[in-house]
């Protein structure tokens, strides 16, 4: 027997023992969407045991498989909300299981895997887990029919039961078992929005009152019997390597179990983190440092600015921008951003042990799959024999999209098989040794005419993270994660030429919470801000006329405008800033408030206006654009990763500071309503936030900053703004 074959023998078992009988409902997948294709219940029994979604048992107990990972954004209630709907139960009694690895099944629309990411969540789940409630719904309300010898329209289910006038209410659980011998429907009818009960309903988080009491369990408090710890070392200089190391000292010390060469790190085994770290600090390590012990901030932007001298791949394009700019009325303008660290609150780390009977993997992750292909490689095994124990993740923010952490640890379990292995990088290590958001540098020309920009240019010049990380979904220079924000253009301008170039500078780097949008969106709603001011023209107006194609994004505009009292020149210090993009599939739009004056400014207030179609769970939505707005401020303010001869230069929060409680200014989110399927909201409220800051700081001092973050071109930030 396989170790497939055995694999999915164990769970089409235990699934079998947890649903006592009942009823399975799944979405099988080969068309359109997440899912796709219609709702089956497959013959295959171990096939019909991974493919399920909703699981009713013979007491009527409702478990939903979640197939994405939870990491802040409350994604167990806003999907189990979806079934809960369409399936007439209280969400607050259903169970959220988490799905296995199992990329047949759970794929997903982002680069085809099983990712969480991008926003996705809810944007993928959102028909296939209606259809899969609504189908469950209607195979039992067709078994009670059955049973009373009546039609089923005649029947109604509420509340986990199904009733009928003359023959009374019968439970889900009663119904289960006979039901699951339906065909499942293949096109069950959904609600309208004007049905709808539970979506749309602040219902309080599923998990709730298990983080209040401080009971989740993420990966990194995740412990075994017999448990041993590792602490690892890298090389300072990005991409180097160990060339030798004396260890004799440590190898006999009390409670060290191994030393390992990772090859870019070593790492010492034992019985306590502390033993391992302590031990660790006496290795003398010679390190092949590599070729970024050149690197430094310095060759970094040269490196950016010969990738401006490229024509770049064309991501939209129209007319003659070309022919319509470099004369008279033309403004032309460069604007960067930063590399960035994620800093996530859970620093990596992974626990893992290697036997005869395969590895096993106890992670935060947001990339099961990834995690699975990277620890059968670093075992020498089949995925087949690995394991992938998702837990809840203490900061993802696009880290955790990266699975180094995990490898390792799988390398350093092999060392002492059987032993169960806990890997915790230091802080130090993890600011060090990140994957970081790409720097990026921006061309812009543009010109204005008759009250609205008339001919536009820009060409974004950066590392590609997804050439690095899924290099089959760049093609013919364009990746998909760089063009955010400019593929999906928030103007209609008959001139225009929007571009992308990569330019590899010679460090890792990775996916950061709004990838491209948030480099893209300060470059293109500063620039065209600067194109308003250097026309006379409203910036507002100038947006306004150019949204005609996109109503909804005028919208937003306009009734952030309203909320927030925007006024386009400053007055007794205070001055407003306005940004507006689409981002997810959401539409936004932000105005920041500033006050103070070129020695000092405090920020004041933060409007947003989202619409993100319908929002099924309002409250989660609103926290999500809140969390993203700080982010926004990691991004503008004064966080950044420098280097110098190769080495980060930052080691903790207090190098790479991220905003204080003192410095993050009331927010105030409004969403409008909307009956469009839903959008992404976990990264909407990330992008603006820079721009509108900049714009703000233009309107107060007369001072155009092209670069982030602010404070290192000399604006000093001091706090909030008491008014």
């Amino acid at each position: 027997m396989t170790a497939a074959r055995t694999i999915s023998r164990r769970r089409f078992l235990e699934a079998s023992a947890a649903l006592g009988g009942g009823l399975l409902v799944g979405c099988r997948p080969g068309g359109t969407g997440l899912f796709g294709g219609p709702l089956a219940v497959p013959d295959d029994p171990e096939v019909f045991a991974s493919n399920a979604w909703v699981a009713i048992d013979t007491r009527g107990r409702v478990t939903v498989t979640c197939h994405r990972n939870e990491m802040g954004q409350d994604i167990h209630t806003t999907l189990t909300m979806l079934v809960a709907e369409e399936l007439e139960v209280d969400p607050g009694g259903v169970e959220v299981i988490q799905a296995a690895v199992d990329p047949e099944h759970y794929n997903n629309a982002l680069l085809g895997a099983q990712i969480t990411g991008g926003s996705t969540s809810v944007r993928d789940a959102w028909e296939p887990l209606r259809q899969a409630g609504a189908a469950a719904r209607e195979m039992l309300v067709a078994e009670a029919a059955a049973r009373w010898d009546t039609d089923p329209s005649s029947c109604r289910a509420e509340q986990g039961r199904v009733f009928h006038p003359d023959h009374g209410a019968t439970g889900y659980g009663d119904l289960a078992a006979a039901a699951s011998r339906r065909a499942v429907p293949q096109t069950p009818r959904l609600k309208t929005p004007d049905q709808f009960r539970v979506i749309g309903s602040d219902l309080p988080r599923l998990d709730g009152a298990e983080k209040a009491r401080g009971e989740t369990r993420y990966g990194i408090d995740v412990s075994l019997p017999g448990m041993t710890h590792a602490a690892l070392v890298a090389c300072p200089v990005l991409g180097g390597r160990v060339a030798g190391f004396d260890a004799k000292a440590v190898r006999s010390q009390p409670g060290v179990r191994a030393i390992v060469d990772l090859g870019e790190a070593v790492a010492v085994v034992a019985d306590h983190w502390d033993q391992a770290r302590t031990a660790l600090d006496q290795i003398e390590v010679v390190w092949e440092e590599g070729p970024a012990a050149t690197l430094d901030d310095a060759k970094i932007a040269a490196i950016l600015a010969e990738g401006a001298r490229k024509p770049g791949a064309k991501v939209k394009t129209s007319g003659e921008a070309a022919s319509r700019l470099g004369g008279q009325g033309t403004l032309s303008a460069e604007y960067s951003t930063q590399l960035l660290a994620h800093m996530t609150l859970e620093p990596p780390n992974c626990l893992a042990r290697v036997d005869e009977e395969g590895v096993d993997v106890w992670v935060s992750t947001q990339y099961p799959q990834g995690a699975q292909a990277v620890a059968a490689e670093a075992a020498g095994v089949d995925p087949a024999w690995v394991r992938i124990h998702s837990q809840p993740i203490g900061g993802g923010f696009g880290r955790r999209l990266d699975v180094d952490f995990i490898d390792q640890t799988v390398r350093i379990a092999k060392s002492v098989p059987g032993i169960p292995v806990k890997l915790i990088w230091t802080r130090e290590e993890d600011v060090t040794h990140d994957f970081y958001r790409p720097p990026s540098l921006h061309v812009m020309r543009g010109r204005v005419e008759a009250g609205r920009i008339d001919a536009f240019e820009h060409k974004m010049i950066s590392p590609s993270v997804t050439e690095r990380a899924f290099p089959v979904f760049v093609a013919e220079g364009l990746d998909p994660f760089m063009t955010e924000g400019t593929a999906d253009f928030s103007y209609s301008i008959p001139h225009l030429d929007l571009r992308t170039v990569i330019q590899p500078v010679g460090l890792r780097v990775g996916y950061w919470r709004s990838v491209s949008h948030a480099q893209n969106a300060f470059a293109i709603e500063s620039f065209v801000d600067e194109l308003a001011h250097a026309a006379g023209t409203d910036p507002v107006a100038l947006r306004l006329a150019m949204s005609e194609a996109l109503p909804r994004q005028a919208a937003v505009l306009r009734r952030v405008v309203e909320d927030s009292g925007y006024q386009a020149r400053a007055k007794d210090g205070q001055a407003f800033g306005v940004a507006s993009m689409q981002c997810y599939g959401s539409h936004a739009a932000c105005v920041v408030a500033i006050r103070g004056d070129e020695a000092q400014v405090q920020l004041e207030r933060i409007w947003l206006a989202v619409d993100c179609g319908i929002a099924i769970h309002p409250d989660q939505v609103v926290a999500q654009i809140e969390s993203a707005v700080v982010t926004g401020l990691i991004h503008a303010i004064r966080s950044q990763v420098t280097l110098k001869e190769g080495r980060v230069q930052q080691t903790n929060f207090d190098g790479f500071p991220i905003p204080r409680m003192n410095e993050v200014p009331p927010i105030e989110v409004v969403l409008v309503a909307s009956e469009a399927s839903p959008g992404g909201v976990g990264e909407v409220g990330t992008p603006l936030v820079a721009p509108a800051i900049g714009n703000a700081l233009f309107a107060l001092t007369g001072r155009r900053i092209r670069a982030l973050p602010f404070e290192a071109h000399g604006v000093r930030f001091g706090g909030i703004a008491r008014g």
